[in-house]
């Protein structure tokens, strides 16, 4: 039961349903990462999807020369969505940039939950799309820093 409280209070399952968040939280396990921890590298197998539940962490992108953050995640947030695809590999490295504490869960196990509860799977990928969304916002945004570029919002 607190598994299922914590999660209830992570933004990325703000709105989501009692029922399908009790179900998240049968499907997962806790975990905890230490500072500067590699959770996530680019370029391997991407097995897992996460909520972080305290500290934070950065999405990172790496080149042999350099790697930059490009978004902090910060408690309640979501990473790991390529787990999600079949045969994905991580297109970012997560790191975490002190102690914190989530909730993982299998990623071909939860994919094949979505497909067998429909209903459970559209909340759920929806959820998923935002934090998508948002990974491309910030990549964007953090490209035309270093282009020296600002982004200017057209009008409504």
């Amino acid at each position: 039961m607190a598994r299922h409280k914590s999660l209830k209070r992570a933004a990325f399952l703000k709105g989501m349903s009692e029922t399908h968040v009790a179900k998240l939280s049968t499907l997962g396990f806790p975990v905890h990462f230490d500072e500067d921890e590699l959770v996530l590298t680019a370029g391997e197998y991407s097995k897992n999807f996460y909520v972080l539940l305290s500290g934070s962490a950065c999405v990172e992108v790496r080149a042999p020369v350099y790697t930059v953050c490009v978004q902090v995640i910060n408690p309640g947030d979501a990473f790991g969505w390529s787990s999600l695809l079949y045969r994905q590999d991580t297109l970012f490295q997560v790191r975490a940039r002190e102690a914190c504490s989530g909730f993982c869960w299998d990623g071909a196990q939860l994919a094949l939950a979505c497909q067998e509860d429909r209903e459970f799977g559209l909340a759920f990928f929806y959820r998923v799309l935002e934090l998508v969304a948002g990974r491309v916002r910030a990549t964007e945004s953090r490209l035309a820093e270093f282009c020296g570029a600002m982004l200017i919002k057209e009008p409504q």
